[in-house]
C-alpha cells in the first residue's frame, strides 16, 4: 500500500508539472517566461521517466534556444524537422532568396505586430505565405506578402480595385494581418490554432475541433478534418522561424540581406502621374513602383488624394520640384461617371483573349494586365475574366479649361492650406471659399472640397 501511494503521488506530481509547462490553452505571451536551465532539466527528467504520460503533449511556451529568443511557441518534432530539412535541401535556393528579401520587410512588419501587441515572430507567417514578395499571387487569387483573398482584405480595411491593391502594400497588409490574427487569437486562445485558422479559415478549424472534441493543435492535425496544407502550416512556420533567426546553424551562410525598407511619404492629388513623382524625387519610375507595389496604374487613384512613398531624404527636393510643375505635367485627369468600373465575363467555347478584347472594346494589353494573364493561349472555358468598362473612366491629360472636377482631400499631419493649394494648382482664397473657412489653420483628418482644373 505504501509503494502504491508513492507511485500514485509521483504520477500526480508528474502530470501536474506537464500541465503547468505544456498547456497551449494556458499560454499567455505577456506573462510566460523563458524556462531556467534547472527547470528544463526537471522537465526532461519527467519526460524520460513518463514517456506514456507525456505522449502527445508538446511544449508551446515562449522560449530561448541556442541563445535565440522566440515569442511564439516553439516545438521541434518530426513534422517540424521535416520542413527544416526541406528548406535546407529541396528548396534551399528559394529559401535563401526569402532570407535575403526578409531584410527589406521584417523590420517594418515587426514594428506593426509589436504595436498591435502580437508576437513579432508571427512575421514568419508572411515568409511561408509569400517569401516576403509583395506581388505574390496564389492559384486561389490570394495576393501580397500576407496572401489575402479579396473578401478578407476588404473586411480588414484594404482597398482592392482597378487602381489600387493594398494587399500588395507591405505596411497596410501587415496592419490588416495583425488585426485578423488578433481576432483569431481572441477566438482560439492559442497561436497555433490561430495560425492554422489564418490558413484554412476559422470556420474550418472550429468545425474540426467540434467534430473531434480536440483543442490541441498537434492532436487536431492527426485527424482527417483539416486539409494537408493546414496540417503543414504551423510546422512550416516554426521551421522557417528557427532557420531565419539562426541561419548559420542551419547552413545558410553569407546571406546578403536586402537593406531595410525606408521612405518619405507625400500625399498627392488624385490622378497624379507616377512619372512626375519619379522625376521630382530624382529617381526612376521603377523605384517608385518598387516602393508602391500597390499602385497598379501609372498614377495615383482618381477619386481621392493618396499617399505615395518616395526614397528617404527626398521630400524637400520633391516638393520644390512638384509644386513648380505646370499642372498638365504632374497630373492626369480622370473623369468619373456612373456604372461599374469592372464587370465579370466567363470564357466561352471558341473565345480567345483577342476576340474578347474586340467584343468589349478594350485593348489586349489591358485585359492581360487586369487579369494577370501571362500566356493568353492558356485561357480556359469557364474562366472568369474582369473586363474594364470604358464608360467608367475617361483618361486624358489635364487641360487649361475648367472641368469642375470635385475631389475630397483629407488633411495630413503637417499640411497647410498653402501647400495643399499649391499641390492642386488652386489658390488659398479658393480653398477657403469652397470650404467656408474663416481661419488659416487646418487640422489633421479634416476633409477639404477642392475643384481642380
Amino acid at each position: 500500500m505504501i509503494n502504491s501511494s508513492i507511485v500514485i503521488g509521483r504520477t500526480l506530481w508528474i502530470v501536474s508539472l506537464l500541465v503547468l509547462f505544456f498547456s497551449c490553452s494556458l499560454y499567455d505571451r505577456k506573462t510566460s517566461q523563458v524556462p531556467k536551465p534547472s527547470e528544463e532539466v526537471v522537465v526532461k527528467e519527467v519526460i524520460k521517466e513518463t514517456d506514456e504520460a507525456a505522449e502527445g503533449i508538446k511544449e508551446e511556451a515562449p522560449m530561448e534556444m541556442g541563445g535565440v529568443n522566440f515569442d511564439i511557441p516553439i516545438v521541434i518534432n518530426d513534422r517540424v524537422q521535416y520542413f527544416i530539412t526541406f528548406f535546407q535541401t529541396v528548396v534551399r535556393d528559394r529559401f535563401a532568396q526569402w532570407l535575403k528579401r526578409s531584410g527589406r520587410y521584417i523590420p517594418i512588419m515587426r514594428d506593426v505586430l509589436r504595436k498591435y501587441g502580437l508576437p513579432e515572430d508571427l512575421v514568419y507567417l508572411a515568409m511561408i505565405e509569400s517569401g516576403f514578395n509583395p506581388t505574390a499571387r496564389s492559384y486561389r487569387q490570394a495576393v501580397g506578402p500576407w496572401q489575402f483573398i479579396e473578401g478578407t482584405a476588404r473586411k480588414y480595411g484594404l482597398r482592392v480595385d482597378w487602381w489600387v491593391d493594398e494587399r500588395r502594400d507591405p505596411i497596410k497588409s501587415t496592419i490588416a494581418a495583425a488585426r485578423y490574427l488578433k481576432d483569431l487569437y481572441d477566438q482560439f486562445q492559442c497561436w497555433y490554432l490561430a495560425a492554422a485558422s489564418y490558413n484554412a479559415g476559422e470556420g474550418a478549424v472550429s468545425r474540426a475541433m467540434r467534430r473531434y472534441q480536440v483543442e490541441d493543435y498537434w492532436q487536431l492535425i492527426e485527424y482527417p478534418g483539416l486539409k494537408q496544407e493546414t496540417k503543414e502550416y504551423v510546422p512550416k512556420m516554426i521551421a522557417a522561424a528557427l532557420i531565419a533567426k539562426n541561419p548559420e546553424k542551419y547552413g545558410f551562410k553569407d546571406i546578403e540581406y536586402d537593406p531595410p525598407l525606408e521612405w518619405d511619404e507625400v500625399v498627392l492629388p488624385p490622378g497624379t502621374s507616377l512619372e512626375a513623382v519619379a522625376m521630382c524625387a530624382k529617381t526612376s519610375l521603377e523605384e517608385i513602383k518598387n516602393l508602391n507595389p500597390h499602385l497598379l496604374r501609372q498614377s495615383t487613384p482618381p477619386d481621392t488624394s493618396y499617399p505615395v512613398r518616395i526614397p528617404k531624404g527626398r521630400e524637400a527636393i520633391f516638393w520644390e520640384c512638384f509644386l513648380a510643375l505646370p499642372l498638365p505635367k504632374r497630373q492626369l485627369m480622370f473623369v468619373k461617371v456612373k456604372g461599374n468600373h469592372l464587370k465579370k465575363y466567363k470564357v466561352q467555347k471558341g473565345d480567345t483573349l483577342f476576340k474578347i478584347s474586340k467584343r468589349f472594346g478594350v485593348s489586349l494589353q489591358e485585359l492581360k494586365v487586369v487579369n494577370r494573364i501571362k500566356d493568353p493561349s492558356k485561357l480556359k472555358i469557364g474562366q472568369e475574366l474582369l473586363i474594364p468598362e470604358k464608360e467608367r473612366y475617361e483618361v486624358k491629360t489635364v487641360s487649361k479649361g475648367r472641368t469642375n472636377k470635385k475631389v475630397v482631400h483629407v488633411v495630413r499631419e503637417g499640411e497647410t492650406l498653402w501647400r495643399i493649394a499649391k499641390s492642386y494648382g488652386v489658390s488659398v482664397e479658393d480653398l477657403k471659399r469652397w470650404n467656408k473657412l474663416e481661419r488659416e489653420t487646418i487640422r489633421p483628418h479634416e476633409r477639404l472640397l477642392i475643384y481642380t482644373d
